[in-house]
């Protein structure tokens, strides 16, 4: 079987959180879509509340979008980063129905990605790549209507005080440590290679990476008319509204 691979270009986070929405409940034939965010944005985990994870204000200010995604995890800046998304019906031949080794079957079709470009990257259960023992890459994954749904990031730069600029800390007592902590503890394809990543190049890496990993062959995918209709509904439905991202 062959998969699906949409490079797709940058969008807002209420249009990027759609379509991987709607490519789940379309989903005919596994997908691995690659994209971007513009404008900048915060995601925070279904779970989580935002007014206690972001700062609105600050977010309005910098013109940076924020949004609630479909599934769990803590709160992520989304800027210099390339996104991906993986949509497979739960019953399949190339990742396995157990959670915590689907995870792993994913990330390691990252990783054998990120070898291409000279990162030799870990997985760290549940959901963390890192790279000499920092992290590089985190990923959140939901499954309804029989079908799996694994978004995550891959940091090709990182400008740590511009992210906790919009982010919330609890105690602001130890604002700087966290802040001093999470640089000492991330890193970025960027710092790692000692040079500039473009993101044409770290989709041919991952494209290449899936294919040897699954043994599978990708066709060059679109967004179809279908898949945006239902993307642009959600959109306007759910991610777009404020009750959906408020309610928590």
């Amino acid at each position: 079987m062959k998969w699906r691979l949409i490079i797709d270009k940058k969008r807002d986070a209420f249009t990027n959180m759609a379509i991987d929405y709607a490519l789940l409940k379309l989903n005919k034939a596994p997908a691995l879509r690659l994209y971007q965010w513009i404008p900048p944005a915060v995601s925070i985990g279904y779970f989580q509340s935002l007014k206690e994870e972001v700062d609105i204000a600050k977010c309005k200010e910098l013109g940076i979008d924020y949004v609630r995604r479909i599934t769990g995890g803590g709160a992520v800046f989304h800027e210099k980063e390339l996104t991906y998304s993986v949509t497979i019906k739960e019953q399949n031949e190339f990742i396995p129905k157990d959670i915590n080794k689907s995870y792993e079957a994913i990330c390691g079709a990252i990783i054998n990605g990120l070898k291409q470009i000279s990162i030799e990257a870990k997985y760290v259960p549940l959901n963390d790549l890192i790279v000499n023992g920092k992290k590089i890459s985190g990923c959140a994954q939901t499954r309804k209507e029989k079908t799996i749904l694994q978004h995550g990031t891959l940091i090709m730069d990182v400008d740590v005080d511009r992210m906790f600029s919009v982010l919330l800390v609890p105690n602001e007592k130890i604002r700087d440590k966290l802040i001093q902590n999470v640089k000492e503890r991330v890193t970025s394809l960027k710092k790692e290679l000692g040079r500039e990543v473009s993101y044409q190049e770290l989709c041919d890496a991952l494209k290449k990476g899936f294919e040897e990993y699954f043994k599978i062959e990708f066709e060059i995918s679109e967004i179809t008319k279908e898949e945006f209709a239902l993307a642009e509904n959600i959109r306007k439905e759910q991610f777009a509204n404020k009750e959906w991202n408020e309610k928590r």
